[in-house]
């Protein structure tokens, strides 16, 4: 139930109200009903919920195998396998439960006319924002990706926030040569918050057959793994999203509510949970008992008073 969450983590989110600062992150819940058949799991213990990634036409995905467990982490390549925005729109969304939680899609495509579209088909729907996964590869320029060129990341917002009036979250890859002047100018372009990191490349080889175990040879290497980085990248973005009130939710590694404090004294609003899911469907609830815990030991009275409190002279 929704009261379990502590009164100090609930705040408001680009204007809509989170239960906690807990974000389910996209690709890790499927289109929201994912965990919710395990006993104990609920959505009402996260402030949002975001959708798996949605093109405009359905898409099958890459060829097995598609996930790989690291020592540390989890390779995955999926290929935004989906059946396309018109039936997320009308027959994923009508059965989610938006008393719940807060749901937020994410918008995928491979040119920026399919971005604007996909996300025009979701202006009309009850989804409470968008996030835009510009890490997909650009047809039209060889298969390079939206989010590593700041200028390409800008016209892909830009065509987004033409189409719609409600909340443009932007999903920024770690595997670019200047995060904090994507950031910039995806702000710039109309983004309202910023999703920082996006999973960093990667891959893995079978000794025995000399081949890579990934079917698309390349994965998005998540989990503890990418920690450090993903919290540099937060506390670098940080500098720029506050100087024009952008709101960040941090991911990446997050397991613990340490992990996830950490996170936001680093800067982040909201922490994102992902491949932690995978093994602990119930670490949401354990994530908000410490995080309440902490502000209660520290004398704050609720989670925003934690944003970006990093002391960084003695």
């Amino acid at each position: 139930m929704s009261h379990a969450v502590p009164e100090s983590l609930r705040y408001r989110f680009l204007e809509i109200d989170f239960a906690s600062p807990i974000v389910l992150l996209s690709g890790c819940v499927g289109f929201g009903e994912e965990y919710t058949r395990v006993e104990g799991f609920s959505n009402a213990d996260c402030g949002a919920v975001v959708l798996k990634g949605t093109t405009l036409e359905p898409r099958l995905g890459n060829p097995p195998h598609r996930v790989y467990e690291t020592p540390m982490g989890m390779l995955n390549a999926i290929g935004l396998q989906n059946p396309g925005t018109d039936h997320v729109v009308h027959h994923i969304l009508p059965a989610l439960d938006f008393s719940e939680t807060r749901f937020i899609a994410n918008v995928s495509g491979s040119t920026i006319e399919e971005y604007a579209e996909v996300t025009r088909r979701f202006e009309d729907s009850p989804i409470d924002a968008i996030e835009i996964n510009i890490s997909c590869p650009n047809v039209k320029e060889g298969g390079v990706a939206f989010g590593n060129y700041p200028e390409m990341s800008a016209r892909v917002v830009a065509a987004c926030r033409a189409v719609t009036k409600k909340p443009i979250i932007t999903k920024l890859s770690p595997n670019q040569t200047d995060i904090k002047e994507n950031a910039r100018l995806c702000i710039e372009a109309g983004s309202d918050g910023l999703s920082v990191i996006n999973t960093i490349m990667g891959m893995a080889i079978d000794a025995k057959t000399r081949r890579p175990v990934i079917g698309n040879v390349q994965g998005g290497l998540s989990g503890p793994a990418i920690k450090p980085i993903a919290l540099l990248k937060v506390h670098q973005v940080y500098d720029v999203a506050r100087r024009h009130n952008v709101p960040i939710i941090g991911q990446g590694g997050i397991t613990t509510a340490t992990d996830a404090i950490e996170f936001i004294i680093a800067g982040a609003s909201a922490v994102g949970i992902g491949t932690s899911l995978f093994y602990d469907p119930m670490t949401c609830k354990k994530i908000n008992a410490g995080i309440a815990q902490y502000l209660v030991d520290h004398g704050m009275k609720n989670v925003t008073d934690l944003v970006g409190s990093l002391r960084l002279t003695a």
